[in-house]
């Protein structure tokens, strides 16, 4: 039998077996392609935006674009889109963790230094991967892609071996296992062939190392590579029918060997967007529909729309406020699609003042004369602002913003129906309970100051409120 079907028929266990391989790879190959395709499109989509200057004006472009020479424009929650040497910067704090695993925002100024420095010392510097998480500045782009310090490490990461998964390492010791058990009992059983064979001739022996070789063949599992490959398959399938991308098949079996995953919960979880969904003043309480960035929704009280009135006019004055001491922009791309560049609370403003309707009106004519950036020792922003009042004459505005026991301790008066009024020690109780009750809520809460200046502001002097 085994002559008729090895010597003059077809070779159908050969067939099978090749079948089966090019199926194997056929499907790790389709599957794994896919996922590459689906992860190079998730990076187009993620990718940076930098804010350069070129030919003298400011301008959006995607990070990959940046060029040595741009002049590369820094503010709160921007990611640094390449490696520049600053050239301006006002209480500049960058974010180094990636490069240097220092926890705490890095301080970066002007001033030079020494081309021999270590990396963590180069505060003249803002390095490509870190995020600037306070102030503003601007450098002179020096590198970009594989020739920044981040890209740097990304080539020492290419240079080491990739360590098996668990599933690999199980299927090779398996192997070496079987492998092993295999040679040994196709030798016993091809000594005892000969052994027990009548006589020992050539021929005798040639059948008795074919019985072996057939032995060895029939206990190797050829289809466990290929079923393997489906099951994997099968499991990238509902990963991704879980909104979740896996690169590589033998992924999937590492994330069930996983059994604690370390995330950032900002952005990774969640996707990093800050919505106003209530807005306390001294005329009442509304809700603010719509989320995201699209500035579509309203101000509502008991479902019922608000677009004008005392209360209204309470609201725009705090929306207003709290966008004038803001670093953030809001740009419309396309039709639909909105985009902001910036710190997402200061986002959030921009996003409720387009909803309801004329904050940007209220706010043109005004210009920043001056500003103190957020700190985590102040815990407010403030900005001064000169404009024109209605007899034509130049006032100045401050608007503060930050967190409701700072702004509350530094006010006397509140706008109330249009009007400015003393702030009593009950009304200030108030409020403090109202904060209280909205963070009890699990809502992010931030209050908003505002004073006319009687004069302007020594520019030369530290801003003082």
């Amino acid at each position: 039998a085994w002559a008729t079907e090895g010597r003059h028929g077809a070779p159908l266990e050969a067939i099978v077996i090749a079948v089966i391989v090019v199926a194997n790879a056929a499907i790790g190959t389709w599957q794994e392609d896919r996922a590459i395709k689906a992860v190079a499109a998730l990076r187009r989509l993620a990718g940076t935006q930098s804010t350069v200057v070129r030919d003298g004006r400011s301008q959006t472009i995607a990070s990959v674009d940046l060029v040595p020479g741009d002049l590369l424009a820094l503010a709160q929650g921007d990611a640094v889109g390449a490696d520049c040497r600053l050239t301006t910067a006002s209480s500049l704090h960058i974010a180094e963790a990636s490069l240097t695993g220092e926890s705490t925002p890095v301080v970066k100024g002007t001033t030079m230094v020494d081309t021999a420095a270590p990396l963590a010392d180069r505060t003249n510097m803002a390095f490509s991967g870190t995020a600037v998480v306070r102030g503003r500045g601007e450098g002179v782009v020096v590198a970009t892609g594989m020739g920044t310090e981040i890209g740097r490490i990304a080539a020492l990461i290419e240079e080491q071996e990739e360590s098996a998964t668990p599933l690999q390492q199980q299927v090779s010791w398996l192997g070496r296992q079987l492998g092993i058990a295999v040679v040994m009992l196709s030798a016993v059983v091809v000594g005892a062939v000969v052994l027990t064979a009548e006589s020992r001739t050539f021929d005798n022996l040639i059948d008795a190392l074919l019985v072996g070789v057939s032995l060895a063949v029939a206990a190797v599992p050829e289809g466990l590579p290929a079923i393997l490959s489906v099951v994997l398959a099968l499991g990238v399938q509902r990963m991704a029918g879980e909104q979740a991308v896996v690169k590589r098949l033998s992924s999937v079996e590492t994330l069930g060997s996983a059994s604690v995953i370390c995330t950032d919960k900002t952005g990774t979880l969640t996707r990093n967007e800050m919505t106003f969904v209530r807005i306390v003043t001294a005329a009442g309480t509304v809700e603010v529909t719509g989320v995201g960035y699209e500035p579509v929704g309203h101000a509502a009280v008991d479902c019922k729309p608000v677009d004008s009135g005392p209360l209204f006019d309470d609201v725009m004055t705090a929306v207003t406020a709290g966008s004038l001491a803001n670093d953030a922009s809001l740009e419309q791309e396309t039709p639909g699609h909105w985009t902001v560049h910036g710190d997402p609370t200061e986002a959030a403003f921009l996003v409720t003042e387009e909803k309801l309707g004329d904050g940007r009106r209220r706010r043109a004519g005004l210009e920043r004369v001056a500003e103190i950036p957020f700190t985590s020792e102040r815990r407010r922003m403030s900005t001064v602002h000169r404009g024109t009042a209605d007899d034509g004459t130049i006032e100045y505005v401050l608007s503060a913003k930050g967190a409701p026991d700072v702004i509350l301790e530094r006010c006397t008066h509140e706008h109330r129906d249009g009007h400015v009024v003393p702030l009593d020690a009950g009304r200030r109780v108030e409020l403090e309970q109202e904060a209280e009750r909205l963070a009890a809520d699990a809502l992010r809460t931030i209050a908003v100051g505002y004073r006319r200046l009687p004069g302007p502001p020594d520019l030369d002097a530290p801003l003082a409120d």
